[in-house]
């Protein structure tokens, strides 16, 4: 799809938010409890969900190594839960993740383009991309050009969305919009469905560098902007939240969420994501306590 016809497809899609709507529906999934029996389920459900990340200056190559061995297996010397999704790293940090998590199934995942400013030129960027990939990288998270962006300049967004899709090769793309960064419900609206009709695989809401970062109510939003794209093209893209989730009940209310706006077809690891550092830990907590009807200290579990 070339740029003219990308920016006239934007037409097809109603732009504007009904921001007070999105956030007294959020409010209203945000109060909801869930029976013992769910609970459960929905911990196991949100712990293969996660991308457990670490993004830190002091980054290790131990660091990275110990992570990797946690998201393997989450709850030591047990099977009981699922091994998480990806684990999320710096460029430098892929070979390390890649060799770590070989024969697990857990992805590789790697931040790029100047994360998380994106303040980089475009062809410094596509280098970027392609390190990675050529390292092992499964996935790539990329950040949007908000000042672009917020200028209105929205062809050089959706080209350079487009540009990086068609170097990562196999990798899947998730875009960052930086929700934190875009002012209105409306423009990360619009960001969602130009990032989609660039060739996004996933759409993500921040860098977890930012506040706000994830909520409810912004999440709502892309999760109505995915399900109205597909529905205006057939395509399905996937979802991640990162940045503040932090306890199983916000985990526990984000897959709440997705199952009513976009259905149990996306309530798998394939399309929906959680970007966190922290939250694995509660939701083993909270998992413990359902099977025990004890909470064990934080400090039976690792850190990393």
């Amino acid at each position: 799809m070339n740029i003219n016809t990308a920016i006239n497809s934007l037409e097809s899609f109603h732009l504007a938010v009904d921001e007070t709507g999105a956030k007294e529906r959020a409010a209203s999934i945000a109060g909801r409890s869930i029976k013992k029996e769910s609970k459960v389920h929905a911990i196991k459900l949100a712990v293969s969900m996660i991308d457990l990340t670490t993004l830190e200056g002091k980054d290790s190559e131990g660091k990275v190594h110990a992570l990797c061995q946690k998201a393997v297996r989450p709850l030591d010397g047990s099977d009981e839960i699922p091994h998480v999704a990806a684990v999320c790293v710096y460029p430098n940090m892929v070979k390390t993740a890649k060799s770590a998590l070989a024969g697990s199934g857990v992805f590789v995942a790697s931040v790029a383009t100047a994360f998380p400013s994106g303040q980089s030129p475009l062809k410094l960027k596509i280098e970027e991309v392609r390190r990675v990939v050529s390292m092992g990288a499964d996935e790539v998270d990329m950040v949007i050009s908000r000042g672009e962006f917020l200028e209105g300049n929205y062809k050089y967004v959706y080209d350079e969305v487009k540009a990086i899709k068609e170097v990562c090769g196999e990798a899947h793309l998730k875009v960052i919009l930086e929700t934190g960064e875009l002012e209105t419900y409306d423009n990360v609206r619009k960001a969602s469905i130009i990032s989609m009709l660039a060739g996004a695989d996933f759409i993500k809401t921040s860098t977890g560098k930012v506040q706000p970062a994830a909520t409810l109510p912004v999440t709502l939003v892309m999760l109505e902007a995915i399900r109205d794209f597909y529905n205006e093209t057939g395509k399905i893209i996937g979802m991640k939240p990162a940045g503040g989730i932090k306890t199983t009940k916000d985990a526990l209310a984000y897959l709440c969420l997705v199952k009513e706006t976009l259905g149990d077809v996306w309530l798998t690891p394939d399309l929906f994501r959680m970007g966190a550092s922290s939250l694995l830990n509660d939701l083993l907590m909270q998992y413990r306590k359902e099977q025990t009807g004890v909470y064990q200290s934080a400090e039976y579990f690792t850190n990393d």
